[in-house]
This record gives structure tokens, sequence and C-alpha cells, in this order.
């Protein structure tokens, strides 16, 4: 599919995601040749610049993030950039805006609201006032959406006002990963897994997001935030919709997301009264990452001395339909954790009469482990026969890295997303009602915590409060790490 004519409005485009993530991401598609000729970046802020002084200001954090970057393909890239004041309340500063982009009039605006969820909603009726709404305007809302159902449904409904359903695109950059489109492939391209992947032949599912670092800069926001709303409402749901559900007809957009909103709809309640039983919520405390010491989130900046805020998420969830019913899904991601992961575990049950003599384990020894950072890769575990006279087994694995099986650029999740937006594909894009059935199945958890009580502590560089391997140990199950 070939790439159309396109200008790109970073509106945040001073912000830490744009510098860090997006225009990295963009010279990377650029070095590769996937960008039209002639597209342009136009990053925005509040705040009076030169283009000259922008992009002087990339040189440090964001060059050195561009892997490969030559003096020459650098040049290129930046001349592809311009900066434009852009205000959300000062509707001249959209005037001017307007201005550099009807002067070129591309096939294809995308907007990408990379700012606070706060000011989306006037950004797009500057956008609609100015005429830069029209059928072939994209606009990309970053998380977090809202702050609850209610607040992320006014913010829906406020853009749904200047911007159609197919214009908007829904970020999640998890879904981008190319372990995640994986695990697509794996189970709908091929007859081997496809039977195995249900209740009768899976133990339990873990999905873990854990994060070396702590709030960083990001105290403020975090601390109004916590890890439920940052990483469960969207990424860890994502990803269990992903692992969970059926085939659908076709790889269309609407397809794969109507596949999506039937799990999360399946998803079981967790009332007010099993919100103790089924979740954990831990804050960590001074400790050490990486040998090196580091404070408590209470002795972080722009956290508040007496914060319940939770700092890590465990929880068991599950699915009311035939395929899972009565499987567990353990979800679980937190800051400060030992090391930096992202993972989708499928343990698979033990065979119903064993022939051989097992290891001693109280753990499956058959299960998919999908990696999804900080390398991707996919390994199968399962028993083979020990070399010798004896017939004991032993585990194995068969694994496939993708840096080493291919040699070929990959792009990154970024990358991918930024591409699709520009082509008009909605396929790894969240819809609407996901977005607002996932804050429906997490209220109930925010509103009970609510309510009383604080997290529970653990130490920097551990994996979590004790009390989330109690969550799995009434199970008899483990996390795949104390495996």
């Amino acid at each position: 599919m070939s790439m159309p004519d396109f200008d790109m409005v970073l509106f945040g485009g001073t912000g830490d995601l744009a510098r860090r993530k997006l225009l990295p991401a963009l010279f990377d598609a650029h070095r590769a040749g996937q960008l039209h000729p002639a597209a342009r970046i136009i990053a925005t802020g509040s705040h009076p610049m030169s283009t000259e002084d922008y992009v002087a200001s990339l040189e440090q954090g964001t060059r050195a993030r561009a892997e490969g970057a030559t003096p020459q393909s650098w040049a290129e890239f930046i001349s592809r950039i311009s900066y434009v004041q852009a205000d959300a309340n000062v509707p001249a500063h959209f005037d001017v805006l307007a201005e550099r982009v009807h002067a070129r009039s591309p096939e294809v605006l995308v907007c990408y609201l990379a700012t606070a969820p706060h000011i989306f909603v006037p950004i797009c009726e500057q956008l609609a006032r100015t005429g830069l709404n029209h059928p072939n305007v994209r606009i990309v809302l970053e998380k977090p959406l809202g702050h609850d159902l209610e607040s992320s449904d006014a913010i829906n409904s406020a853009v749904a006002r200047y911007f159609g359903e197919e214009q908007i695109y829904r970020i999640d950059h998890y879904l981008g990963k190319e372990s995640v489109q994986n695990l697509m492939a794996i189970r709908f391209g091929n007859a081997l897994f496809e039977p195995l992947w249900r209740r009768e032949w899976v133990q339990d599912v873990q999905i873990t997001i854990a994060e070396e670092l702590g709030v960083e800069s990001r105290g403020d926001f975090y601390d109004r935030t916590g890890a439920l709303r940052d990483m469960v409402q969207n990424h860890l749901l994502q990803l269990l919709c992903m692992v969970a559900m059926e085939p659908p007809a076709s790889l269309s957009e609407d397809a794969i997301r109507d596949e999506k909103i039937k799990i999360l709809k399946a998803l079981k309640p967790i009332t007010p009264q099993e919100v103790a039983e089924k979740t954990v919520r831990g804050q960590y405390r001074a400790g050490a990452v990486g040998g090196q010491p580091v404070p408590g989130y209470l002795e972080e900046k722009g956290i508040a001395p007496d914060s319940r805020t939770e700092t890590f998420v465990a929880i068991k969830a599950e699915i009311a339909n035939w395929r899972w019913a009565g499987v567990p899904f353990y979800l679980r991601t937190g800051k400060r954790m030992q090391s930096r992961v992202a993972e989708i575990v499928i343990h698979f049950r033990d065979v119903p009469h064993a022939i051989f003599p097992r290891p001693v384990t109280v753990m499956p020894q058959n299960r998919l482990v999908i990696r999804l950072q900080p390398e991707e890769s996919i390994r199968l575990y399962f028993l083979v026969k020990q070399p010798g006279d004896t017939v004991a087994l032993t585990p194995t694995s068969l694994d496939l890295d993708f840096g080493n099986s291919f040699k070929g650029r990959r792009a990154g999740a970024y990358e991918r997303l930024l591409l699709d937006v520009i082509r008009g594909k909605l396929g790894l894009f969240v819809r609407r009602d996901e977005q607002a059935q996932a804050w429906r199945w997490v209220e109930p958890i925010l509103d009970t915590w609510a309510e009383g009580g604080s997290p529970r502590p653990y130490t920097a560089g551990t994996w979590g409060p004790a009390a989330s391997t109690a969550l799995l140990s009434r199970d008899d199950a483990l996390w795949y790490e104390e495996i």
C-alpha cells in the first residue's frame, strides 16, 4: 500500500512523548523510505519558539534515540519539521496553523494529541472552527482518555461532535508490538494451537507489565492516576482481549474489534465484596534497582506525603464464556519492580495420565511465553527424554527470538501505528465501545479502593507485595518468574 502525502501536526510537540517516542519513530520511518517525499511534520507547543530553536532542542535526547542517524539522514528528516505556537485557548494560533496546512493541502492530515486530556476538546473545537476536521483528517488520542467512565465518555462525546468515529484513532502502543501481532498469527494462522486454546487445556494465563522506573518527572500526573488507570484499564485489558478473543471472520478492523468487545463484556464483574480477595494494590518503598538506591514513592517529587495512590496492581480476572469459564487470567503491573519486562504466559494443563517420571514441580511444564519487552520473543516449553539409559523427562524449549530469526529491519510499535494512521487502518486502535466497557469493569475496583484502606508496601527492586504471590497460591499457582 503506497504511502499518501500527509501533514502530521504534533500537539504537545515540546513534550516528553513527542521527543522520546513519536519523532524517533517518524525518523525511523523516514530513514526506511516509508514517508511520502513531500510529507511534513508540524510540531506545536504553547510557548513561542522559532523552527530553528525547536529543531536545535531535538539535538540532545531525540537525535540520540534516532537509531542510525547520520548527518545526512538527520538533516533530511529535520527539513520536514516546522514549529507553530498553538495554545488551545488562543484561536489566533489555530488560524496560523490552518493557513500553514491549507497552503499545501496534503492528501491526509494527522493531528496527534500528545497532550493532557483536558485540552483534547478545546483543540478539537479549534480544528473544526478552522476547517481542519474534513473527512481526510485523522485525529490520534493518547491515553489516559479521562479519569473514569463519565469523564471518558464526556471527552469521546465532545470529540465526536467534530470528528466521525472512523476518523478517531485511540492509540495503545502495545497493540503495535510485533509479538502481539504474532500472537494472532500463532493462533489463527496455524492448526497447532487453536484446538488447545481453551479451558480444557489451559490452566491459567498471566499477563505482566513490569517497570524498573519510578514516576520520574510525572509525579503530579501519576499521583492523580495510579497504576489501575494508567496500565490496567488500557494496556493489560487490551492484551487480555488479544489472548482470549474468538477467531475473527477476517482481519478487517471491525471484525477484530467486534471480537475484542465480546471479551470485555464477558469479563466477570469484580464486586465490592470480592475486591479484597481478587485484587492487590501496592506502593513501593525505598529500595534498590539495578544495584542503585532509589527513594520510596512518598519521597518522589510531586507526591503527597499521605498519598494512597497505587504503583502496583495484581488482579485475578475471569471470562464467563464457553471457551474460558473457570480459567484464571492473572494481570499484574507495577513500578520499581525487579526488572523491566512485559510478557504473556499461557500455562497448559498437565497430561491426564503420566507414564514417565515427572520433574518435581508444582507448575505445568507446558507453557507458551510471549515476551513483548525488552526483547521480543516467543518461547514454547515442553518435556523431552533425558539422554542416556533413564526414562526421566527434562524441560526444554523452542525459541523464536525476533532479533535473531529475522535479520531485516523491524518497525517499532509507535512507527507501525503512526504508519497505520497515515494509511487509514483502524484495526490496531481502540474503538469507543471497547474503551467504555473497560472503564465499566475497573470502576468497581476504583470505587472500593477509594472508600478506604491503603496500598500494601513493597520494597523497590522486588516483584511487589507478598499478597500478590498469595493471590495465585490460593489456586496452587505461581507467577512465572517464581517457577
